[in-house]
């Protein structure tokens, strides 16, 4: 495993076989059945005391994101500091989870009967998780799934897993007891393998559509969350802050070099608006700094790896081959690839159709809203779009029309906070993170019935 800074190996990384797989499962198993009679309040000092275990290891695991993926250490930091509120967040939540009671003598036959919900965990959950939030991703899914009881086994990106294996470590130390947290190392093999598994009982998976599409089929029938691609649109209508929009959107496109599943990808403005935006959206862009991740002034570092690198440039290539021309071009150094905008982008264009997960945006003109909306659910993906408009009208026409999970107005589509329930549609995934909603996504109601006999 090599630094994308400068393609020094840092580590070397074997796919854990299945056997070691199953004795990570066998091991949540049991600390799943030796702990689940523990209460919400023990949980939650639980989680509260690894949040306080991160907060004095941040600086250290920011380190480590800034050496593993070449994350800007503006950026690394960010997701740190993120961390360990989510955590909090988590442990406050489930305080105010509640069943409910279910009036059973609405049925004749159910008089004299007491009906009541409540959540419960499913028992062992697999977290497969991406490199680009190494950290955060990874709390996303084992904060959730541990506050609601869950035992927890964890198959890192490659590149993220140092830094999974940093946070487990720091839980275990802050007393989470042996096994509600495992890790196992690897690629696609051991994550499958995972999936697979007859006692994992929920999957959770952040990550490329094809993957998910591989994970679902070898979970089988169980409870599967999945967010998956994008290649987010972003909408300008002509009554927008055209300087605004120009500012936001270029920060979602290519900071952290557009390795986010919502970074901006596709620029839909309407016509009268364009040439006005596309000059200040340019310039935006090139008010970014690029270079080295661990210097604080970066905005875009180096991508994850050379092959990601390569990916982008030939997605570059293939949209300009089709008659594509660039409004700013890249440079590329390496792993290190400069903002790029395009416009012109044909339809078939992998750009257009594909998720690119990289520092690269398009621009597209088109006649009107509606217009624009046909544009922008023209992809198989459906994650978080935003649009920019004064106009309340309609605002609330893309909110019922734009095919996305989670709709933004007048913000880009990078921006997300952790209180509301995020997740795709379409080829975009199923199931929703965020405090609230993880929590509900890895727990399951289960109803009880009492007829009282004297």
């Amino acid at each position: 495993m090599c630094s994308p800074n400068d393609l020094v190996v840092v580590g070397e990384l074997n796919d854990a076989p299945e056997s070691l797989v199953a004795e990570a499962v066998a091991d949540a198993r049991a600390a799943y059945l030796g702990n689940r009679s523990a209460t919400i309040a023990k949980r939650s000092r639980w989680l509260l005391d690894a949040a306080a275990a991160i907060d004095q290891e941040a600086a250290s695991l920011a380190e480590l994101i800034i050496e593993d993926i070449g994350k800007p250490r503006r950026l690394a930091t960010f997701e740190v500091t993120r961390v360990s509120n989510y955590i909090r967040a988590c442990a406050a939540e489930i305080r105010t989870l509640r069943g409910e009671t279910i009036p059973l003598d609405a049925a004749d036959n159910g008089a004299g009967r007491l009906g009541y919900t409540r959540r419960v965990p499913y028992g062992v959950v697999a977290a497969i998780t991406p490199f680009n939030a190494p950290v955060n991703l990874l709390i996303q899914k084992v904060a959730p799934a541990l506050i609601a009881g869950n035992a927890v086994v964890v198959k890192p990106h490659p590149a993220g897993t140092r830094a999974a294996v940093v946070v487990a470590r720091l839980f275990a130390d802050a007393g989470l007891p042996h096994g509600l947290f495992n890790i196992v190392t690897g690629s696609h093999l051991p994550a499958l393998a995972l999936a697979a598994h007859p006692d994992v009982d929920a999957v959770t998976f952040t990550g490329g559509t094809s993957a998910g599409d591989a994970l679902a089929r070898a979970a089988g029938a169980k409870k599967f969350v999945a967010e998956l691609g994008a290649n987010s649109a972003n909408v300008v209508l002509s009554d927008a802050d055209l300087a605004d929009a120009a500012k936001r959107i270029a920060s979602a496109a290519f900071e952290a070099s557009g390795q986010q599943c919502v970074s901006a990808q596709r620029v839909i403005v309407v016509g009268d608006a364009y040439d006005a935006f596309v000059r200040q959206f340019r310039d935006a862009a090139s008010m970014l700094v690029v270079g080295k991740a661990a210097d604080a002034r970066t905005d875009v570092g180096p991508m994850v790896s050379m092959a990601a690198a390569d990916r982008v440039m030939s997605m570059l290539d293939d949209a300009m081959s089709r008659g594509a021309h660039c409004v700013l071009q890249a440079s590329r150094d390496r792993c290190l690839v400069s903002p790029a905008i395009l416009a012109d982008v044909p339809r078939g264009a992998r750009l257009w159709r594909e998720e690119v997960f990289g520092p690269v945006a398009l621009v597209q003109r088109c006649d009107d809203a509606s217009h624009a909306l046909r544009l922008a659910n023209d992809s198989p993906f459906g994650l978080q779009g935003s649009v920019f408009t004064r106009n309340l009208g309609e605002a609330l026409r893309f909110a019922d029309e734009f095919e996305v999970g989670s709709l933004w107005v007048n913000e880009a589509s990078r921006f997300r906070l952790d209180s509301y329930p995020f997740g795709g549609v379409k080829r975009s995934g199923f199931g929703r993170e965020g405090v609230r909603y993880a929590i509900e996504e890895l727990s399951q109601q289960k109803f009880v019935g009492i007829r009282p006999v004297a």
